[in-house]
C-alpha cells in the first residue's frame, strides 16, 4: 500500500504546480517554457541555467530511460532485452528510428503520437478493473521488513514519491510549444488540469492493481526493471502477460517520441538567442525542423545508455528536475510585477501554491538522495553548477560577435 500512496501523493503535488503553469502559459502563450518565464523575469543568467540543465540533466536522460523501459518491456518475449548490453542496443535503435520520423517530419510524428496513446489506453483500463477483484488478495497488508529504525515509513514515502516524479513530469511538456496551440488561453488551463487530475487517478488505480495482484517479494524485486502484473493471474496468463508488455511497450516509445519533438526547441530557442551552442539554431532547408537540436540531443541520450545503469539515470533525472521546477515557479513573483503580464487564468491563492510547489520541489530532491544512488545525484548537482560559468562564456561571445 505504500507504493500506491506514493503515486496518489506524487499526483496530488502536482496541483499547486499545475495552477501556477496554467497562470504562466496563459500570461505568455509562447514557446520557450522555463527558458521564457525566466528569461522575462529578467534573469537571463538562470534562465541559460535552467536550458543547461534541462539539456544535460532531464530532458535529454529522459529519452534514455524511456527507451531503456520501453526494452525492458519485452522481456516477456526475450529475457536479454532487461539490464543487458543487447537491451541497450535495442534502446539505442528506438530512439534512432524516432530521431528519424522527428527530423524530417514534425506532422508526421505528432499524427504517430496521437495513434500511440490510444493504442497504450486500454490495456491500462483493464488492469485497474482487474485489480478491484484482487484488493483481498492479501498482498496490500504485507508490510516491507525494509521499514527499520533507521528508514521508517515516512522517510521510504518520500522517497517514494520522488521517485514518481519522472512518470508525471510530461505535464509541462504542452508549454514547450504553447504558441502553436489554437486558443492557449482556454485550452492550455484545461489541458493542464484535466491531465493533472486524470493522469493521477490513473497512475493510482493502476499502482493499486499492481500492488495487489504481484506477490510483494516479486514487486521489490523488480527494481529497473518492468514489472509485469498480468503475469500473475491465472488462466490467461500468457496471453495476457504479453498484451500488456505491448502495450507498456507502445507506451514508452510514444513517451520517448513526445520528448524527441518537444524537447529540442527550448535549446533552439536560447540559440537563437546567442546564449548557446549556435548549431542548435539551425533549421533544416527542406523538412523546416530543427535538426541539429533533435540530433545532438538524441546523440547525447545515446551515449548515456552505455554510460550507466537506469537506477543511476533515474537519480542523475530527479534531482535536475526538481530544482529547475523550483526556479521556474519562483520566476512568478517578478513576472506579475511586468505590465505586459495578462493572464487569462489565474491561479487560486497563487502566493499559497507558489510557496507548495516551490517547497514540494526542495523536499523532494531529499528524497532523490534516499532512493537513488547518490553516484548519478552527484553527477546531476555537478553539471548543474557548471552551468553560470558556461553562460559567462557565451554571453562574452555574443557581445564579441556584436
Amino acid at each position: 500500500m505504500l507504493a500506491v500512496f506514493a503515486w496518489l501523493i506524487g499526483g496530488l503535488i502536482w496541483i499547486p504546480q499545475i495552477f501556477i503553469l496554467a497562470e504562466l502559459g496563459t500570461a505568455y502563450p509562447e514557446e520557450g517554457f522555463g527558458y521564457l518565464y525566466l528569461k522575462k523575469a529578467g534573469s537571463k543568467p538562470l534562465a541559460f541555467l535552467y536550458v543547461w540543465t534541462v539539456f544535460w540533466t532531464s530532458d535529454t536522460p529522459s529519452i534514455t530511460i524511456i527507451a531503456l523501459s520501453a526494452s525492458a518491456a519485452l522481456k516477456i518475449f526475450y529475457p536479454p532485452l532487461d539490464g543487458t548490453i543487447l537491451g541497450k542496443v535495442f534502446a539505442a535503435v528506438l530512439i534512432i528510428s524516432l530521431t528519424y520520423v522527428h527530423y524530417r517530419d514534425v506532422k508526421q510524428g505528432g499524427n504517430l503520437q496521437i495513434i500511440l496513446t490510444i493504442a497504450k489506453i486500454s490495456p491500462l483500463i483493464l488492469l485497474a478493473v482487474v485489480g478491484l477483484f484482487y484488493i483481498n488478495s492479501g498482498n496490500l497488508n504485507i508490510v516491507s521488513p525494509t521499514v527499520s529504525a533507521d528508514k521508517g515509513i515516512w522517510t521510504l514515502l518520500v522517497a517514494g514519491v520522488a521517485a514518481t516524479t519522472w512518470s508525471y513530469a510530461g505535464f509541462p511538456n504542452v508549454l514547450y510549444m504553447a504558441g502553436e496551440i489554437k486558443n492557449p488561453q482556454k485550452n492550455l488551463p484545461r489541458a493542464l488540469i484535466g491531465s493533472a487530475l486524470g493522469i493521477t487517478l490513473a497512475y493510482t488505480l493502476i499502482a493499486l492493481a499492481t500492488s495487489a495482484i504481484v506477490p510483494h517479494e516479486k514487486l521489490v524485486a523488480a527494481t529497473g526493471s518492468f514489472a509485469n502484473p498480468f503475469q500473475y493471474l491465472p488462466f490467461f496468463a500468457k496471453f495476457a502477460a504479453s498484451f500488456l508488455a505491448i502495450a507498456a511497450f507502445i507506451s514508452m516509445i510514444g513517451a520517448a517520441s513526445a520528448c524527441i519533438m518537444v524537447q529540442p526547441r527550448i535549446q533552439f530557442a536560447i540559440a537563437r538567442d546567442g546564449l548557446f551552442f549556435s548549431k542548435f539554431g539551425h533549421v533544416h532547408p527542406r523538412f523546416h525542423t530543427p535538426d541539429y537540436s533533435i540530433l545532438l540531443q538524441s546523440g547525447l541520450a545515446l551515449l548515456l545508455l552505455f554510460v550507466g545503469n537506469i537506477e543511476q539515470l533515474l537519480g542523475y533525472f530527479t534531482l535536475s528536475y526538481l530544482l529547475q521546477n523550483a526556479l521556474v515557479y519562483a520566476a512568478i513573483f517578478k513576472l506579475k510585477k511586468r505590465e505586459d503580464y495578462h493572464p487569462t487564468y489565474h491561479a487560486p491563492a497563487w502566493w499559497l501554491m507558489t510557496i507548495l510547489a516551490i517547497g514540494t520541489q526542495l523536499y523532494l530532491a531529499y528524497g532523490t538522495f534516499i532512493a537513488y544512488p547518490i553516484g548519478g545525484v552527484l553527477s546531476a548537482a555537478i553539471l548543474i553548477g557548471s552551468g553560470l560559468p558556461i553562460y559567462f562564456y557565451f554571453k562574452r561571445q555574443s557581445a564579441t560577435r556584436i
